[in-house]
């Protein structure tokens, strides 16, 4: 899905979600080209998961979004276009590497991803308190009162709720390892039971 008047980004909108074997080719080879030519600013695949199909997209820089399905695919990326680039395009090659590190995190052989991100969808405060999600290892939790005074701001504590509940990046950025200090899971983007199931599965890992 995109939007914009450009013709270019119009074509791709129409070859998206068919399952038309012969325009899933030329899809293809769209995209081949616009990544040749330096024409696709955002790429975009979808995965299943034990927690429901996922949206990953990323721009040249890195992966900028992950979603749940409960968030709206098609929503996800019509913000997509508007706050960052209108040619947006589904070219799988460019998340293979995140697909497969998914896969094996999934499996439970992969404890940390290494990737490159793209962080432009949070800003300030938000985004200093994802960059210290990661800290929290793999298999364990932490209290969001821990995580404010991780990011600098001890008495922020609603304001790290907000941030993991905006996440862009859920899974791969561990905003589910976050918990409130009774122990109970607190909220979460792609709601309580898809939380469980990653805290579950590092558990048992």
């Amino acid at each position: 899905m995109t939007t914009g008047p450009d013709s270019a980004t119009d074509l791709f909108g129409a070859l998206t979600g068919t399952d038309d074997p012969a325009l899933g080719r030329l899809r293809e080879r769209l995209a081949a080209a616009a990544e040749r030519d330096g024409l696709l600013d955002i790429a975009y695949r979808t995965v299943d998961s034990p927690v429901g199909t996922l949206l990953l997209a990323a721009t040249g820089e890195g992966l900028v979004r992950v979603a749940y399905d409960r968030e709206d695919h098609d929503a996800v990326l019509a913000k997509l276009a508007d706050a960052v680039s209108p040619r947006v395009l589904r070219a799988p090659a460019r998340l293979d590497p995140v697909a497969r590190q998914l896969e094996e995190y999934f499996a439970r052989s992969r404890r940390t991803f290494e990737l490159p991100l793209d962080f432009r969808l949070a800003k300030g405060f938000r985004r200093a308190v994802l960059t210290h999600l990661p800290d929290i290892g793999y298999g364990h939790t932490a209290s969001y009162a821990q995580l404010a005074a991780a990011a600098g701001s001890p008495r922020a504590v609603r304001a790290v709720g907000t941030a993991c509940a905006t996440n862009p990046l859920p899974v791969v950025v561990p905003c589910h390892r976050v918990v409130r200090s009774d122990g109970s899971s607190g909220g979460y983007v792609g709601g309580e039971q898809a939380k469980l199931t990653l805290l579950n599965l590092e558990a048992a890992a």
